[in-house]
């Protein structure tokens, strides 16, 4: 599997999370589908089909990211 680089993946979850909150306050057609795109979106790049499995592997990516030993040249 190619690794997602980590930065579009903080990006993914900073939207993922400002699109659950959004549905959160306020439940609207336009909420639904923005959190389901980002969803989607999220799930391809982590090559998942679920977003707990997405959620759970982007963790491990900005874990690994900030691995000091796998940062080194």
């Amino acid at each position: 599997m190619l690794m997602p680089d980590p930065k579009d993946v903080r990006t993914l979850l900073s939207r993922y999370a400002d699109a659950r909150l959004a549905h959160a306050e306020r439940s609207t057609r336009e909420s639904a589908t923005q959190l389901d795109d980002v969803s989607y979106t999220l799930c391809v790049a982590t090559a998942t089909t679920e977003i707990n499995d997405a959620l759970a592997v982007a963790d491990r990516i900005l874990a690994q990211s900030a691995s000091p030993a796998l940062s080194r040249p």
